[in-house]
């Protein structure tokens, strides 16, 4: 009779890091190398699609360029979004307190958000200037919605319970919202923040289209205009890992601050 080998099974340390890193940057690297498959065994023209090793080429001959516009996207989308965010959590706080204010306000909000970025950045422009100003309140405004729907969310999603309780412990108000509503909203804030880091960077770029003479939007329209493929793939790649960095950065607060959240295993 022939035995079997077996592998042995990884460590379960080894299992998490597989799954949170090795599969996703497999993932990433297959899709990389079947569009330079394609775009050769096709023979695409680089004007319309470059192959992924033009856009690498192109990233570092024109970094030079993309550094100094990068600059100023990464300061109008980190200011966008803690003022965006920041309102949004001080409104949200408000809403909970005074139900009445939210009926009124709340309409409102959603008014606002209805209506298009690309529509609301000239009247910035000319209301602001041609600065930074109108550039990261864009940024804000495109970060503000998600944030307050999710922190009301949070605040008012805690266990009646757990609310009773403390008023029968005669808490006071301060009381209920450090100890009971605001470690609740936790989970909720994060989700938003999440979403909040590619849309302040969407509405940092959005921004720019209007009325500015640098910055990676701005880069992005001349490349256009330019018939510059490689450069326009590389400024939009640059603008990714930008999004990228500020969720990771959300991630990384996230673990450090809410340790009582389970982990959600991957199916």
């Amino acid at each position: 009779m022939t035995a079997v080998a077996v592998a042995p099974a990884l460590p379960r340390p080894s299992r998490r890091i597989v799954r949170r890193y090795v599969l996703p940057a497999a993932g990433i690297l297959a899709l990389l190398l079947a569009w330079e498959a394609y775009t050769r065994a096709f023979k695409v023209p680089d004007y319309l699609v470059p192959a992924p090793s033009l856009i690498a080429r192109t990233l570092v001959e024109e970094w030079p360029t993309i550094r100094r516009n990068v600059g100023r996207t990464l300061v109008e989308a980190v200011g966008g979004f803690v003022l965006g965010n920041g309102f949004a959590v001080l409104l949200a706080i408000w809403f909970a307190h005074s139900p009445g204010v939210q009926r009124v306000l709340y309409p409102v909000a959603v008014a606002i958000r209805t209506v298009p970025i690309i529509a609301i950045a000239p009247i910035l422009v000319l209301l602001l200037g041609n600065g930074y100003a109108p550039k990261v309140v864009i940024a804000a405004l495109i970060s503000f919605f998600p944030t307050l729907v999710n922190m009301v969310r949070g605040l008012q999603a805690v266990e009646p319970s757990a609310l009773e309780l403390m008023r029968v412990l005669s808490a006071n108000r301060r009381q209920i919202f450090f100890k009971l509503r605001l470690p609740s909203s936790l989970p909720f804030l994060f989700s938003a923040l999440k979403i909040a880091t590619a849309s302040c960077v969407i509405g940092a770029i959005v921004a720019e289209w209007v009325g500015s003479d640098t910055g990676l939007g701005y880069l992005i329209i001349v490349a256009t205009f330019e018939f510059r493929t490689g450069l326009l793939y590389a400024t939009t790649a640059v603008g990714s890992f930008l999004a990228l960095g500020f969720f990771l950065a959300v991630v990384l607060m996230e673990k450090a601050l809410v340790r009582w959240k389970p982990e959600t295993p991957p199916p």
